[in-house]
């Protein structure tokens, strides 16, 4: 004898059970994600440290060297507050590559030190912090700068980050943008 054929009701109750076991065991996976994250990159730049901090602690330089800057030549950018330095403010907002955001430095030591807090209005809002270290190596004549950003992860963050490497996306860009800088600095290719 053969068991009868299970009724639809009962495989639609164990579809349904199913299905919402992955989305139970999907949910505790992106929850148990890191709550911060902070993505890191350095470089060697062939320049004093006060030179390569003068480039990055004024926003109005940054169209120079930012690995953002040729992603929409239409974005609208703005600058407010003072020239650079503590206060000094810059907002965008363009296309899908760009987004729309805003960066206040916030802190700023000649040669040594610069944040910026930064905002992210869209594709999807986020307020990170973003540092610019800036270390002389006397001996090879150049300055090590290293560049990093850290934040919070909300769910969503978390969940992007199991379909995506941020670290290699954006880390990516940093390495970019430290290249542009020394070329900009330098007025030769990357050494680094």
């Amino acid at each position: 004898p053969h068991a009868p054929p299970p009724h639809p009701e009962s495989m639609t109750l164990l579809l349904l059970v199913a299905f919402s076991l992955i989305v139970l065991v999907l949910l505790i996976v992106i929850a148990l994600q890191p709550g911060e994250f902070s993505i890191t990159r350095s470089a060697r730049i062939a320049a004093p440290p006060l030179v390569v901090f003068g480039h990055v602690n004024d926003f109005h330089q940054w169209e120079e060297w930012s690995p953002w800057a040729k992603l929409d030549p239409e974005a609208k950018n703005r600058h407010e507050g003072p020239a650079s330095g503590v206060g000094a403010v810059f907002s965008w907002s363009g296309n899908n590559k760009v987004g729309e955001g805003r960066m206040t430095l916030i802190e700023s030591r000649p040669g040594e030190l610069i944040r910026i807090q930064l905002e992210f209005l869209r594709p999807m809002k986020a307020s990170n912090l973003t540092e610019f270290s800036f270390k002389a190596d006397a001996q090879a004549g150049q300055t090590v700068v290293v560049w990093t950003m850290s934040g919070r992860n909300g769910f969503l963050g978390k969940a992007m980050g199991l379909v995506m490497n941020c670290d290699k996306m954006v880390g990516g860009q940093f390495e970019q943008g430290l290249a542009n800088l020394n070329r900009v600095v330098s007025g030769g290719e990357g050494r680094g």
